[in-house]
């Protein structure tokens, strides 16, 4: 009895989650716990988005909507990608989902089969490895350290490839790093790619617009790769809208139709009123999103000269999204009293119970000698945060 599926018995629980549970714990015995676990803006949804879900709601938007998402919401992500990534799409080539990570993950399951390997830049999102596995593929790692800014380059890619290799999932700008490819680098990729035509590329955007560089470059306007990329995005990072559960993806259209056949077998269409919402995301006013910008730009820089001064770290520029992931390893060997850290993993939880600051440990992005902060919250909390930890490691010896 109690026997669970192999399939289940691959996976491993979020740690991003994890931690975020384990400094929920503190805070409910009375710890003053700075959270920088968890990826998820600290500002509230706009306005002008909150109101189009409450006339949505008057105007009775509580039905089945189709499976890949209302007309409306496609045709503004269509507009949207024309506009912003010159790239053009049709309303059939779209499916809406409940949050990117859906997205991500219906893109996987209609790909990938067993033995299928899927390359994966390190680090990476905690959960593309565990997708890859629930599909029966192969994670294949692909190394990028701090020295390169986390970015692969086209050598690595080209050795990386194999006859099995069915896909490769990028994420720009980055979720745990920060790091976002130049047009010229995506160029390069694509330049290898190209000569491996069976390679398809999962593109996760999802941080588009929390972007220091000046614009946002996608895989897919390069040369012959929009036929063979899946371009990922949603409303949750650039609008502040990650309860909302909306993502889509911009594809070929036979992969679209199996998205939308796999959608529809398990959760049909994303919310109603989430999509009328969504559609003022993406047609409506866009200066909440450079507002946005600005406060995270503001706040990397002051998170950036923050961690340069803690003894030990090895600290990059990141260019998006809202993390930073210095290298901790120095650390490593070191002790407090009867604790000793013996990685990454070990010094988070040396952090949450002496500094009371949630991060999260390397280990979880393939990269276990960092750690990832997220700089998503008040000026105030990183100041302060940085400062425990700062007086924190000074106890390892």
């Amino acid at each position: 009895m109690n026997q669970l599926s192999e399939r289940l018995n691959r996976l491993a629980p979020s740690a991003t989650l994890a931690m975020s549970q384990k400094s929920g714990e503190l805070k409910a015995q009375g710890i003053d716990i700075i959270n920088l676990s968890v990826g998820e803006p600290d500002f509230n949804t706009p306005d002008h988005i909150k109101e189009a879900a409450k006339q949505a709601i008057d105007d009775n938007y509580s039905r089945y909507s189709p499976v890949p998402g209302y007309a409306a919401l496609r045709e503004a992500i269509v507009a949207k990608l024309k506009k912003e990534n010159g790239l053009e799409y049709l309303p059939s080539q779209i499916v809406c989902s409940n949050g990117a990570k859906q997205s991500v993950c219906n893109a996987i399951m209609a790909l990938i089969g067993e033995g299928d390997e899927v390359l994966i830049p390190a680090p990476y999102w905690v959960s593309y490895p565990q997708m890859v596995l629930m599909a029966d593929g192969k994670p294949v790692y692909v190394e990028a350290t701090i020295e390169q800014d986390f970015k692969i380059t086209p050598a690595q890619l080209e050795a990386a490839i194999t006859p099995r290799t069915r896909a490769l999932i990028l994420c720009s700008p980055s979720n745990p790093t920060g790091s976002v490819y130049s047009k010229e680098e995506l160029e390069e990729l694509a330049e290898v790619l190209r000569r491996h035509e069976n390679v398809i590329v999962l593109s996760d955007e999802i941080y588009e617009h929390i972007n220091y560089t000046g614009h946002h470059a996608s895989i897919a306007a390069c040369e012959g790769m929009k036929e063979r990329t899946v371009i990922i995005n949603g409303v949750s990072k650039a609008y502040a809208m990650t309860g909302w559960r909306i993502g889509f993806i911009a594809a070929p259209e036979w992969i679209v139709k199996a998205c939308n056949k796999l959608q529809g077998q398990y959760t049909s269409g994303p919310c109603s009123v989430s999509q009328v919402a969504a559609t003022e995301a993406f047609a409506g006013p866009q200066d909440c999103v450079e507002e946005m910008r600005k406060a995270f730009e503001r706040r990397k820089n002051l998170i950036v000269s923050l961690a340069k001064e803690v003894p030990g770290f090895e600290v990059n520029e990141p260019h998006g999204a809202f993390y930073l992931f210095p290298k901790c390893s120095y650390y490593f060997g070191k002790r407090d009293g009867e604790r000793i850290i013996k990685d990454s993993m070990d010094f988070a939880m040396f952090l949450l119970e002496v500094a009371h600051v949630a991060t999260v440990g390397g280990d979880a992005f393939g990269s276990p000698e960092c750690f990832r902060m997220s700089y998503a919250t008040s000026d105030d909390n990183i100041r302060e945060a940085l400062r425990r930890i700062k007086e924190a490691v000074v106890r390892l010896t």
